[in-house]
C-alpha cells in the first residue's frame, strides 16, 4: 500500500516538473481568533497590495506558481512586509522556463539557470515559527522572601478603600483648619 503512495506521488511530480511538488507559494498569515492569532500558518495567497509591492503583476503571479487571494487585506505593515520580502526571495530564485525552446522571451531564465533547475521536493520555503528567547535569572534573597499573594490582597483592599481613605483625609484637613 506504502509502495503505491509513494509512486503515486513521483508520477505527480514527473507531471509537473519544473513546479514544487507542495503546489503554489502561500503567504505568511496569523491565526483568525484570539486564541490563535499568536501562530502563524500559511494563508490561501496573497493579497493584491503585497504583490503590488514586490513588483509582480496580478495576472502573472498564478503563471509561476504564487497563490493569489484577491478578497485578502493588510491590516498589519509587518505582515504586509513579512509577505512582500517572502515574494520577493520566490522570485530571485525562480527559474521560468520559456513556453517554446527556440523563442526565449523577456524574463526567462538563462540557458545555464535551466541546466542546473531542480524539482523542489516538500514545502518552499517553508514558514518558521520563532522560539520565544528565556533569560535566566538568579533568584535572590528578596525574591524569596517577597509573597505575592499577600501583596495582591493589600493592594486589593487598597483599591477597595481609597474613596473613603480620601474623603476621611479630607475631613480631617479641614478639623485642622478649624
Amino acid at each position: 500500500m506504502l509502495l503505491l503512495y509513494s509512486s503515486a506521488r513521483q508520477k505527480k511530480a514527473v507531471k509537473i516538473f519544473p513546479r514544487p511538488t507542495a503546489g503554489p507559494l502561500r503567504p505568511i498569515v496569523h491565526g483568525q481568533t484570539l486564541k490563535y492569532n499568536m501562530k502563524v500558518r500559511a494563508g490561501r495567497g496573497f493579497s493584491l497590495e503585497e504583490l503590488k509591492a514586490a513588483g509582480i503583476p496580478k495576472k502573472l503571479a498564478p503563471t509561476i506558481g504564487i497563490a493569489v487571494d484577491h478578497r485578502r487585506k493588510n491590516r498589519s505593515l509587518e505582515s504586509l512586509q513579512a509577505n512582500v520580502q517572502r515574494l520577493k526571495t520566490y522570485k530571485a530564485k525562480l527559474v521560468v522556463f520559456p513556453r517554446r525552446a527556440q523563442k526565449v522571451k523577456a524574463g526567462d531564465s538563462t540557458p545555464e539557470e535551466l541546466a542546473n533547475a531542480t524539482q523542489v521536493q516538500g514545502s518552499f520555503l517553508p514558514i518558521v515559527r520563532e522560539k520565544p528567547t528565556v533569560e535566566l535569572v538568579k533568584v535572590t534573597d528578596d525574591m524569596k522572601a517577597f509573597k505575592a499573594y499577600y501583596k495582591l490582597r493589600l493592594e486589593r483592599t487598597n483599591k477597595r478603600h481609597y474613596g473613603a481613605r480620601l474623603k476621611k483625609a479630607a475631613e480631617a484637613e479641614k478639623e485642622d483648619k478649624k
